[in-house]
This record gives structure tokens, sequence and C-alpha cells, in this order.
């Protein structure tokens, strides 16, 4: 099991606004739970985003007035009789904090209070309750999480990314109905945290190596390409001629048993080639060198991969990044792979 204090880390690369002052004292803390520290987390960053202002947004509303606001109903004013209460009714747009992001985020704290943490931590979030009183809560189980971003409403991303995490990997119901906290986040929203984790650590500590998600064109001998998927990476790491593509993959298991015979997952393998001979094969015009790495998290298991093989004329090295240490020893092992494959450390695995 990954140790909490490693997962608010890895949140901090994830979410750089973890790393502003406020947010310091967090880092200090002790947690029993992924949960208690997400719940600290969400505290803090709802108690900023109350200093800056809660989000706006105008909202359209219908309601009989006396005096006209917006655009008048005439077949509604008509059909509910509001002008013998000599009233109309209008549509207008109100300019409310009663925002869908905060109706997320009031709909979360909400589900929180009614949870397992401890009483200090729902004691702060009560008094930050008080402040979404014209915001309207939502169904938790209906909640849509597309969101699109912009200037306006940046500060809200990690926001909203935490009251994820809370309501889709850290609260399960019990049979009576009560609320039970889990220790840790479900394999796919961590899976989605590790990926985002090793990409942002890249970007930020080795600004001499160009990171990115970049996606990989198929080289074709034509130009069909209906019907043929995307090839997204998890992380390609670039400089000068040199590219390293990474599939980062959180999984219980690292290895497949077939007839009692352990082998590395055969997809991901199947994968990895392809992006790096796709890759390989756009940069023919060039001097390159493109290698592939398939980095685990490290398991329990008795067995764990640790090879590097050719295949036509390429690198593809699989290895396990052990999650269960010191946090120094975390971005030692991620520095290794920048000692390896571009010569910018001195870390060695």
């Amino acid at each position: 099991m990954i140790p909490v204090q490693n997962v608010y880390y890895m949140l901090a690369y994830a979410f750089q606004v973890l790393n502003e002052q406020g947010y310091k004292n967090i880092a200090t803390e002790q947690f029993n739970n992924v949960a208690e520290l997400c719940a600290a987390i969400l505290s803090k960053g709802i108690s900023v985003q109350l200093k800056r202002g809660l989000g706006r947004e105008y909202i359209p509303e219908t309601d009989a007035l006396s005096a006209i606001r917006g655009k008048i109903n005439v077949s509604e004013s008509i059909k509910t009789r509001t002008l013998l209460k000599k009233q109309l009714v209008c549509m207008y747009d109100d300019f409310s904090v009663n925002s869908y992001m905060n109706q997320v985020i009031k709909t979360t704290v909400a589900l929180l209070l009614r949870s397992g943490i401890s009483k200090a931590r729902k004691k702060e979030l009560r008094k930050l309750f008080i402040f979404f009183d014209e915001v309207e809560l939502l169904d938790v189980h209906n909640i849509n999480w597309s969101f699109q971003y912009n200037q306006n409403n940046q500060t809200y991303q990690m926001l909203i990314s935490i009251c994820y995490l809370i309501v889709k990997g850290l609260l399960q119901t019990n049979s009576d109905g009560t609320k039970k906290l889990m220790d840790f986040i479900d394999e796919q929203r961590m899976s989605r945290l590790y990926e985002k984790f090793i990409l942002e650590y890249f970007r930020r500590e080795h600004p001499e190596i160009t990171a990115n998600a970049s996606q990989i064109p198929w080289q074709l001998d034509d130009n069909m390409n209906a019907m043929l998927p995307v090839m997204q990476t998890d992380i390609m790491l670039t400089k000068d001629e040199k590219t390293l593509i990474i599939d980062a993959k959180y999984y219980a298991n690292t290895m497949q048993i077939h007839y009692d015979v352990q082998t590395l997952h055969s997809g991901n393998l199947y994968q990895i080639f392809t992006y790096v001979k796709n890759k390989e094969s756009q940069l023919s015009s060039h001097p390159h060198e493109v290698s592939g790495m398939l980095l685990y998290a490290r398991t329990d298991e008795n067995v764990l991969p640790n090879n590097t093989y050719r295949m036509s004329g390429n690198r593809i090295s699989v290895r396990t990044l052990d999650l269960n240490c010191t946090f120094g020893h975390i971005t030692a092992q991620l520095d290794a792979v920048a000692s390896e494959y571009f010569g910018v450390s001195s870390y060695q695995f």
C-alpha cells in the first residue's frame, strides 16, 4: 500500500497549486487514510477560493415578478394567471454563485460530513458549508464531471479533481446507508494520478527534457486512416535526438499468468512497440533514437519485471516504480530514468 504522505506528494506534482504557501502545512500533517488527506486539501482549497470569491455564472431563471426583468413569457403568464396578482412571468439570467462547480463542491462537502472523517475536519467543513447557502445540492450519483476550464475558473480545477477522487474513489456506501472511508484510491483513479505524477515530475524537475503526453500519428502507406484508434502516449520525453515513450501502468498484478507461467501483459507490450515503431518512422528523415518503457507501479508479487529488450533496432524496457518507500527514493528512481536515457542525472536504480 502506498503511504498516505506519498499520495500527497503525488497530488502536489499533479496539481501545482498544492505547492503554494497556503497548502504548505498540509505536507507536515499526518493522515490515517487518503480520504482524510483529500478532505484536508478540499477544506484548505475552499478557504483559498473564498478569499478570491466564489465563482459566479449567469444562471437562467423563470419567475413571476412584479417588475419586468429580462423577457416576458406571455403564454406562461396567461396560463398561471399571474396578472391577477399584478405579476408577469419573466425569463432572465441571474449572475449567481449557484454554478455547477460550486454545486459539486457543496455536494462533496455534504458527503464528507456524513462520512467517518475526524470531528475536527468536519468542524472545519461545517464552517465553510455556510458560505454555500445559496448553492443547490446535486444527486451525487449523477454528477457530470466534464468541465471546461478557462482563465475565469482555472482555480477550480484542483478543487473539482479532489471532489472527483472523494466521490468516485474514496467513499463507499454500507448496507445500512452510512458512508465508509476507503484507505486508498481505487485502481482506476490511482492509475490516472500515477500517470499525471510521472509526467509532471519530469516537467518540473528536469526542464532540460521536453515532457508531454503527445499523440503519435499512424505512419501509413496511404491516407486511409478511418477507424484507426488514436495513439495517445502517457509520457513522451525528448532531448536532442533522443525520445523515450513511457507507458505508465498501475495494476494490482504486473504480470499475467498462463498455464502457471508468468509473462508480461501482451497487450501492453504490443502497444508500446507500436508507439515506438510509428514514432521512429515519423522521425526517419532526421537523426533519432526512439526507446520505449513500460513503467509499472511495483506490487508485492514475488516476480517483478526488470528487463530491457532489443526489438527491431529499438530498446524496449519493462520496469517497476516502488511507491511504498520514502518519497526521496521515488524521485531517485525517476531521476535514474533521466540519467540512463538522457544522461542528465547521477542517480541509479
